[in-house]
């Protein structure tokens, strides 16, 4: 299913600024930071990037269910999507 651009906006959003948050990472790493601090910012992007990820799916999943009902969706592939986010 594709979404619209309104619908995904601000998961787009959410997933540039873990784009330009890991560029921040790469670049203390590059300066020489500490590892506990390069870790710890690296913990944070993972887990941005990962609510991206839940909310497209949880955006998805509702477009099914306003568009086709309970039984539209297809309850092991949505069980596939999270799973891969685990």
């Amino acid at each position: 299913m594709k979404l619209e651009a309104d619908e995904v906006k601000a998961i787009t959003l959410r997933l540039k600024k873990a784009n330009g948050h890991l560029a921040s990472v790469i670049r203390m790493l590059e300066e020489g930071a500490e590892c506990e601090d390069a870790l710890t910012q690296i913990a944070a992007v993972s887990k941005a990037i990962n609510r991206g990820g839940y909310a497209l799916v949880a955006t998805g999943l509702q477009r099914c269910l306003v568009e086709g009902g309970p039984d539209s969706v297809d309850t092991k592939k949505m069980e596939k999507l999270f799973l891969a986010l685990a």
